[in-house]
Parts: C-alpha cells; sequence; structure tokens
C-alpha cells in the first residue's frame, strides 16, 4: 500500500485531468470519483474527489476553486527510454493550451509541471569524462523538449 501520494488542487477539472493523464500512461486508471450530492450545504452538485493511478502511483485530486494554482515547485518527473516516448508524452501535455519551457519542462493545459525526461540523460550525466558531461550539460540548457539524439551528439563532440 502506497502511504504517501501527490493531492492536486484543481478549479474544477479533476475528472478531466485525471482521465487525460490515465491515457497517457500504462498501468493507469481512475480508482473512485466522488461528487457532491444535490443538497450538498453551499456546494453545487458535482466531482468533489478523484483518486487515480499514474503508472501505478496513487494520485489524489480536489475540485476546491481557484484559491491555489499550481507552479513549477512542485512538478511530475517522468523518464522515458525512447524519443518516440517523449515526443508523445510532451506533445500530448502541451495540447489544448499547454506551455513548452526549458531542460524537459512544460505546464499541461491546467498548468501543473511535468519533466520528461530521457533516462540517456543520467547516463550522460554520470559519465566519467567531465567534459562529456559539460557538453550534454550545455546542450541539455538550449533545449525545450529534451532529443536524446542531439543530446548524444553533443557529448560526443570534441
Amino acid at each position: 500500500m502506497q502511504t504517501i501520494s501527490p493531492y492536486l488542487w484543481f478549479d474544477d477539472q479533476a475528472e478531466q485531468a485525471a482521465e487525460f493523464y490515465v491515457s497517457l500512461f500504462p498501468n493507469s486508471r481512475i480508482l473512485e470519483v466522488r461528487r457532491f450530492g444535490d443538497d450538498a450545504p453551499g456546494q453545487a452538485a458535482g466531482v468533489t474527489t478523484v483518486r487515480f493511478e499514474i503508472d501505478g502511483m496513487e494520485v489524489g485530486a480536489l475540485n476546491g476553486g481557484p484559491l491555489f494554482p499550481f507552479t513549477e515547485a512542485v512538478s511530475f518527473m517522468v523518464q522515458v527510454e525512447t524519443q518516440e516516448e517523449i515526443d508523445r508524452l510532451w506533445n500530448a501535455l502541451i495540447a489544448d493550451g499547454g506551455e513548452p519551457s526549458q531542460c524537459g519542462w512544460l505546464k499541461d493545459r491546467w498548468g501543473l509541471s511535468w519533466q520528461i525526461v530521457p533516462t540517456a540523460l543520467d547516463r550522460l550525466f554520470s559519465d566519467p569524462d567531465p567534459a562529456r558531461v559539460r557538453r550534454a550539460t550545455e546542450a541539455m540548457l538550449s533545449m525545450g523538449k529534451l532529443d536524446i539524439a542531439a543530446l548524444e551528439a553533443a557529448a560526443d563532440a570534441a
């Protein structure tokens, strides 16, 4: 049992966001959707909370109104093996109002920050040759969406 889980605060789109996130990742599903009843005091009928799994990690979401927006201070980092996975996730997450950033970071349409990172980056940053690490780092810092071939070419450049 997972004892610590992220809990996301949405204005009123928790269910839509959860459905979108589970569509992107394997081993993902909606676990529970709770709704206010028509007679809930001070509340309109609708979704209150959603529990879902993203690739096996349980996440909670709340429709709490516009009181607390997302910031870049908290994000989901997704490690992927291939450029195709980077491209697919990047393009899906910035669609419909998302915003690309730098170094593999982006915000989705709800303002939640993600970092889409190739596993090759860890290998490049762990290289025993500091010059290769520096060149890979400089290349990464110049990118929005990370490009595995360009990172490797930069590390190999002499």
